[in-house]
């Protein structure tokens, strides 16, 4: 298959180029054209533009960091937008935006699947994220030979819209996590325990779990590499608020969450993973 990913970053990249070793004919493009350079070497053609990255292909996969950079992406792609396209949509973009772009899809005369995914850097490079695809019935043959390709697994949860949905309640899961992770590490610490006592204490019983194990350790070694930032976790946290309001509950735990990753931000740990959120309980 002919397809155009646009956006090669934490995501994209991995994404592209399982892609290309795939044999699917795969063009990049980056807002900073220099990350997306490296994916040249694994088979792809990078392009300079969106309109030059989609002209042509059957396939339009956006993996962008919000709905506003999207929507402008697809703006620019759209002189050389091919009508019986289908757009592979799957940045994480909350619920209002998402809406956004099946509009935007309906007036450039393109197919829209809605397709975000779990799962962070590793399961991106494994070709094992979990898709979470919604869309109409006929469209399903048309994009899950990409699927395949970049995820373990493929879940269909309705018409277009629903799985960004779904996306945001898997997201403030993984953010109470998160957040529950750096406080018990950060209270362990600071009455004076070796926190590796609190991830033995629970190890095999039914509060454990393996993202407690990595993340605890991870925070307890202060390694921090981004698997996926504060800055975007803080973003997810958001959207997830902005669902909560217009589903009309309150999600106390998602806005202290909110609040933490905001003030990890401010303390200058955006750009390192999530995890470093810990870094609020002392800020």
């Amino acid at each position: 298959m002919k397809i155009a990913v646009l956006g090669t970053g934490l995501m994209g990249a991995p994404i592209a180029a399982n892609l290309a070793a795939a044999g699917h004919e795969v063009r990049v493009w980056n807002r900073t054209r220099a990350k997306a350079e490296p994916l040249a070497a694994q088979g792809a053609t990078v392009a300079d533009t969106p309109a030059e990255a989609v002209e042509g292909v059957e396939i339009v996969l956006t993996i962008l960091n919000d709905g506003p950079t999207v929507t402008a992406t697809m703006q620019a792609a759209a002189p050389s937008l091919p009508h019986n396209a289908v757009w592979v949509q799957a940045s994480t973009v909350g619920v209002d935006a998402t809406d956004d772009h099946i509009a935007l899809a309906r007036s450039l005369g393109l197919e829209f699947v809605d397709a975000p995914v779990l799962g962070s850097v590793k399961p991106a490079t494994e070709g094992k994220l979990v898709v979470l695809a919604s869309g109409v019935a006929e469209l399903r043959d048309r994009v899950q030979p990409v699927f395949d390709v970049i995820g373990a697994r493929t879940m269909w949860v309705g018409e277009a819209g629903a799985s960004s949905r779904l996306k945001l309640v898997a997201n403030s899961w993984v953010l109470a996590l998160t957040a529950a992770v750096g406080e018990a590490v950060s209270l362990a610490e600071s009455s004076g325990l070796d926190p590796k006592l609190f991830l033995e204490a629970v190890s095999g019983g039914a509060m454990d779990c393996a993202y407690l194990q990595m993340k605890g350790n991870a925070i307890i070694a202060r390694d921090f590499p981004a698997a996926f930032t504060v800055q975007n976790a803080l973003k997810d946290a958001l959207l997830v608020g902005e669902a909560a309001e217009r589903a009309k509950v309150r999600l106390d735990v998602a806005q202290a969450s909110a609040s933490r990753l905001d003030r990890a931000v401010s303390g200058g740990h955006g750009e390192k993973d999530m995890a470093a959120s810990y870094f609020a309980s002392f800020e």
